[in-house]
């Protein structure tokens, strides 16, 4: 399907309008097909002649190039296309600062699980630390007062 179908304008509005404005159309918007990549896109049947095209060489436009068509042209389908095309815009940029304040509170969570980790660690040692030592007791000193104790009389004989 033609952009100028797409658009609701006739094929000569659409390249007269770019002609007008060559320079909101610069190569990453726009570029024309060479006759080599015309005979290619016409070999493999993607469109049934060369005078399909209209005669002269057929210009290819990007998705941006497509976006800024919305702009130059003055039917009422292109401007419902420019507005479509805005909101598309702002809503992805709400996308993005979404996904930001979300990667942030991942990575917020991150941290903590990671000083909580670390933390577990250390209770693990001290409770093994303390299991060896009531495994392996040290041996106290007595404190305190100590009886002594009664020897024994010797019986005599």
């Amino acid at each position: 399907m033609h952009l100028a179908e797409i658009y609701g304008v006739e094929n000569r509005a659409l390249k007269q309008a770019v002609r007008r404005n060559l320079d909101l159309f610069p190569d990453d918007f726009m570029f024309v097909l060479t006759d080599k990549e015309v005979e290619i896109v016409v070999s493999q049947n993607v469109i049934p002649s060369k005078q399909h095209l209209g005669g002269s060489s057929p210009s290819a436009f990007t998705e941006t190039g497509v976006a800024m068509l919305s702009s130059v042209l003055k039917s009422k389908r292109a401007k419902e296309m420019n507005i479509a095309i805005m909101r598309a815009f702002v809503a992805i940029r709400k996308m993005l600062l979404t996904n930001t304040e979300l990667r942030l509170e991942i990575e917020y969570i991150k941290k903590k699980v990671d000083s909580h980790g670390k933390n577990i660690e250390l209770v693990f040692q001290y409770l093994d630390e303390l299991i060896e030592k009531k495994e392996n007791p040290k041996p106290r000193k007595q404190i305190g007062y100590t009886i002594p104790k009664k020897k024994k009389k010797k019986k005599k004989k």
